[in-house]
């Protein structure tokens, strides 16, 4: 990850973009991926598309969505406190006590997380976990007139972390679920414009709007790119840290590689060629076993028309749907290399039927 790269990342961690409010980030990320593309453009669901070769006939569709988990505000009371509801899934645990970021009309403004103090709580009370109509967003307002100057019903918060290094190779921050995955989608693009004499296929690079609430997004840009190979690039969880139990997550480290997945929702020509790709070009990587669909926007468009050969890159990531995701930068500089390698490999006559 080269340090322009990198700044383009940090800038699309920092914009708020939670599922059906991805507009700014979109616009962050073709306005990036515009700079190496022949044919960049969006549609009416918000879908961002950046195109190399768009003439030829054979279509291969890179997926990676820009939304994350977020906060919606639906009610202000006459306190001026902000009652939210969560877009996509948070765990309660780790909601209150949180500095927000709310988009509103006038840009964006800080509130925080409240909730009644632990020493006013019952016994009975301390061990529950709250529920969100027992939290409330704080933005210093007086009453409700003045927080309804600032913010309106249908506004949406996210915590107000952006993106840190823990060293020279570790990276955190809100998120990353899966933005990194758009932003390795705008990296393998970038890598096959150096090498654009050797493309043989169209590729379709996607950042896919709405997967947090139901793989929106996917649905649509698979449908109008009816691809013939299509690749998911998600998060995939890490199960170096204590208390995952690797029987049921599969053995995934930080730093050892993207994951690559196996099982139903995967095209198996697809995966084996990616492994052998990774192989023959010391791409280190992952195995995980899917024995369903995967909740990825690979599980969309393996069904997308007649059926798309699929496959899914996942990136590992500690701490999943937290304010302080952990990644790796070589698992995130290693996917794209092993997509950009995989895609040159393929031609015309490339047939994924299985048989």
């Amino acid at each position: 990850m080269d340090k322009a790269g990198y700044e383009f990342l940090k800038q699309l961690i920092d914009v708020p973009s939670p599922s059906g409010y991805e507009e700014e980030a979109s616009r962050l990320w073709r306005e990036w991926v515009g700079k190496f593309v022949d044919k960049v453009y969006s549609d009416v669901h918000g879908n961002s598309f950046g195109v190399l070769k768009p003439d030829s006939e054979y279509r291969v569709m890179l997926a990676g969505h820009i939304d994350e988990i977020g906060y919606m505000i639906n009610y202000i009371d006459d306190n001026g406190f902000l009652y939210f509801r969560p877009i996509g899934g948070f765990d309660r645990h780790i909601v209150p006590g949180h500095r927000v970021w709310i988009r509103t009309r006038k840009g964006k403004l800080l509130g925080v997380i409240g909730k009644k103090p632990t020493h006013l709580l019952e016994k009975e009370e301390r061990e529950k976990v709250l529920k969100f109509e027992n939290m409330w967003i704080d933005i210093g307002a007086k009453d409700k007139k003045e927080a309804e100057s600032l913010v309106r019903v249908g506004d949406i918060a996210v915590p107000a972390y952006g993106l840190e290094e823990l060293n020279d190779k570790v990276m955190v921050a809100r998120g990353f679920d899966d933005k990194i995955g758009a932003f390795v989608v705008a990296e393998t693009l970038r890598l096959l414009a150096d090498q654009k004499a050797n493309l043989k296929v169209a590729v379709y690079g996607v950042a896919t709007v709405q997967e947090e609430i139901g793989l929106r997004g996917a649905h649509t840009s698979a449908y109008r790119v009816n691809p013939n190979v299509g690749i998911a690039i998600d998060v995939g969880f890490a199960s170096d840290t204590p208390d995952v139990d690797k029987k049921i997550t599969g053995e995934v480290k930080l730093g050892g590689g993207p994951i690559i997945s196996r099982g139903a929702n995967i095209n198996p020509k697809i995966f084996d060629m990616l492994v052998a790709t990774a192989e023959e070009n010391n791409i280190p990587y992952q195995l995980v076993g899917a024995p369903r669909g995967t909740g990825t926007d690979a599980n969309i468009i393996q069904l997308t028309r007649a059926g798309v050969a699929t496959g899914l890159i996942s990136i590992p990531n500690r701490y999943m749907h937290t304010p302080v995701e952990l990644i790796h930068k070589d698992d995130v500089d290693n996917a794209a290399r092993l997509l950009a390698k995989f895609i040159l490999k393929l031609d015309e006559s490339t047939d994924f039927t299985i048989t």
